[in-house]
């Protein structure tokens, strides 16, 4: 399984494709298929039959999976899009921390 620099709750912006420039929350992580999902990126729409005789049908948007390779993180202390690293604290802890600032995410 692959560990991603990207965690669930954190902001991104797309730097690639339909929706580039566009910024959001993460709200899940797709190991196994290497992508993320973001609130309000890359909808997509299903259309649901009714279930009962008479209704009409539904048309559902959802957010799909995003490649993660199209997203960088954006610095909650500067606002602008960074890589992340690691450093390890004084007690042990492994702590992520924005290339472009130095400072914690």
């Amino acid at each position: 399984m692959i560990k991603f620099k990207i965690k669930k709750g954190d902001t991104v912006k797309v730097i690639s494709g339909k929706d580039k420039g566009k910024t959001g929350k993460v709200l899940s992580v797709l190991p196994k298929a290497a992508r993320l999902v973001v609130e309000n990126i890359n909808l997509h729409t299903k259309f649901e039959k009714s279930r009962q005789a008479g209704q009409p049908g539904k048309k559902v948007v959802f957010p799909a999976g995003l490649p993660i390779s199209k997203v960088m993180l954006v610095d909650s202390n500067s606002g602008q899009t960074t890589r992340v690293g690691y450093k390890y604290l004084e007690n042990g802890n492994k702590q992520r921390v924005a290339k472009a600032s130095g400072k914690a995410v």
